[in-house]
C-alpha cells in the first residue's frame, strides 16, 4: 500500500514478535519502520562505554546526552549507530540486554529519546514498535496494538532468537525485565486504554501481519 500515511503503534514485552511483525508490516504497507527498543539499547552501549554505574542516574543521563544515537527507518535496511560507529550486533549482546532496563528507566534518558522518536515519526507513514508508543510516544497513533503471548512461548522465541538453550533461564530473565519495566516511574510498560490486545501465542508471523494490515488499512479508508 504505497503512500501509507498513518502511524501504527505496536507495544508489548519481549518475545511477542513485535520486531519481526513490525518490519514485515512496514514492508507490506510501503511505510517506514522504527524500532524504539534499539534506540534504548544504543543508549545502553553509550552508558557502558562511558563506564557509568547502573545505579547512577545522573551519570547515565550524562553519558546518553553526550552520545549521538542514529537509527534508520527503512525496514529493509535497519542500522543503528552510536557516535558514527555501527552497534547493530552489540545492542543484542548479553551485557546490553542485562543493563537496558536500568538505563531506560532514567527519566532524562526517556525524555531525550522520546523527543528523538517523535521527530523520526514526523507526519506519519510509519510502523513504530516499543513499550510506550501508544501511551507516551504517539498517543494519537491508529491503530494501537498491544501484543502478548504465553510466558513459556515468549521465552522459547527469545531463546531461539539469541541462541540460548536454557528456556527456563530466559523465562526468568524476561519475568525480571517485565517487572522492572512495568513498575518504573517514567513511561512504564502498559496497555493503552484504546489499544487492541492481540495474543500471538498460537499465531504465525504471517497471521499476525495479516491482522495488523487489516487494522491499519481499515483506519486509512
Amino acid at each position: 500500500m504505497p503512500g501509507y500515511t498513518g502511524v501504527v503503534a505496536l507495544d508489548g514485552p519481549s518475545g511477542t514478535g513485535k520486531s519481526t511483525v513490525a518490519r514485515r508490516l512496514a514492508q507490506r504497507l510501503g511505510a517506514r519502520y522504527l524500532d524504539t527498543g534499539a534506540m534504548y539499547r544504543a543508549a545502553t552501549v553509550a552508558v557502558l562505554d562511558a563506564g557509568a554505574a547502573l545505579d547512577d542516574s545522573r551519570g547515565i543521563a550524562a553519558a546518553v546526552s553526550r552520545a549521538k544515537i542514529t537509527i534508520t527507518t527503512e525496514p529493509d535496511d535497519v542500522r543503528v549507530e552510536v557516535d558514527g560507529v555501527a552497534v547493530d550486533d552489540r545492542i543484542r549482546s548479553q551485557p546490553v540486554t542485562a543493563a537496558v532496563s536500568a538505563v531506560s528507566a532514567v527519566s532524562a534518558v526517556r525524555a531525550q529519546l522520546v523527543a528523538a522518536q517523535r521527530e523520526l515519526i514526523g507526519a506519519g507513514g510509519i510502523v513504530v514498535e516499543g513499550r510506550d508508543i501508544g501511551t507516551v510516544v504517539c498517543p494519537s497513533a491508529r491503530p494501537k496494538v498491544y501484543l502478548t503471548a504465553d510466558a513459556i512461548e515468549r521465552a522459547r522465541r527469545r531463546a531461539d532468537q539469541v541462541g540460548d538453550a536454557d528456556v527456563r533461564g530466559v523465562a526468568a530473565d524476561l519475568e525480571r525485565r517485565d517487572g522492572f519495566d512495568s513498575s518504573r516511574a517514567t513511561s512504564p510498560l502498559a496497555v493503552a486504554a484504546d489499544a487492541l490486545e492481540l495474543d500471538t501465542t498460537n499465531l504465525s508471523v504471517d497471521d499476525v501481519v495479516e491482522r495488523l494490515y487489516q487494522l491499519a488499512t481499515v483506519r486509512e479508508v
